[in-house]
């Protein structure tokens, strides 16, 4: 099923036979480790195989046990597990390498990533993180959705889609809200839909965090 979100050239998700278009953000809810392991999976496999450069932060598992359940699940991608394809980061090197967290900071080390990423050509970009990182006592996360905001600035018009999980059994009601109201598109129980309680950045910024306003 093909849904139009943007633009820009298509692209397949890998789960539930969606294609749509980059540009894309997604808040992908699950509750269990096989819907996780499901979108995680399929979404880097389809990548794999589109010879895309894939990024992703693990939060929920160690490396070592995603390297095995991802060459059980697609024996054909063993080889991306160690090319440069692949880019695996913590969150911490990723989100908040000096000990805090801050939008600013965010998208200068997302745009220094994508920008190393297009040094050579155009490079389509699949991004996935496990955001389960965000409940521990980080400095700054209060603007964890401020960032996921702007993030929607960011991945507009770029070859680049970006899929934030969040656990629904470890987030509660509250987050969960802001995390709707945050991300245009959702994935949950299979199902990938434009998400009606979505707020376009300058709406929600200039109520949540006007000092953060603007592109």
């Amino acid at each position: 099923m093909y849904i139009n979100t943007s633009n820009q050239e298509k692209m397949d998700l890998g789960f539930g036979n969606y294609t749509c278009n980059w540009g894309l953000h997604v808040a992908g809810l699950y509750e269990t480790e096989e819907e996780r392991d499901q979108l995680i999976f399929e979404y880097l496999k389809t990548g794999f195989l589109n010879k895309e450069s894939l990024l992703y932060i693990p939060t929920e598992r160690s490396e070592p046990d995603f390297r095995e359940k991802f060459a059980k699940h697609c024996p054909d991608c063993t080889k991306l597990l160690d090319s440069e394809k692949l880019s695996l980061y913590s969150a911490r090197q990723l989100y908040y390498p000096n000990g805090v967290f801050t939008p600013w900071d965010m998208e200068e080390s997302l745009n220094l990533f994508f920008e190393e990423k297009q040094k050579s050509g155009k490079e389509y970009v699949r991004a996935i993180a496990e955001m389960v990182w965000t409940l521990d006592v980080i400095p700054g996360i209060e603007n964890l959705m401020v960032y996921e905001s702007r993030l929607n600035y960011f991945v507009k018009n770029k070859p680049l889609a970006s899929l934030c999980l969040y656990n629904l059994s470890k987030f509660n009601g509250a987050t969960i809200m802001e995390v709707l109201r945050t991300h245009p598109y959702t994935i949950s129980k299979g199902i990938f839909t434009q998400n009606p309680y979505y707020q376009e950045p300058d709406v929600w910024l200039k109520t949540n965090a006007p000092e953060f306003s603007g592109k």
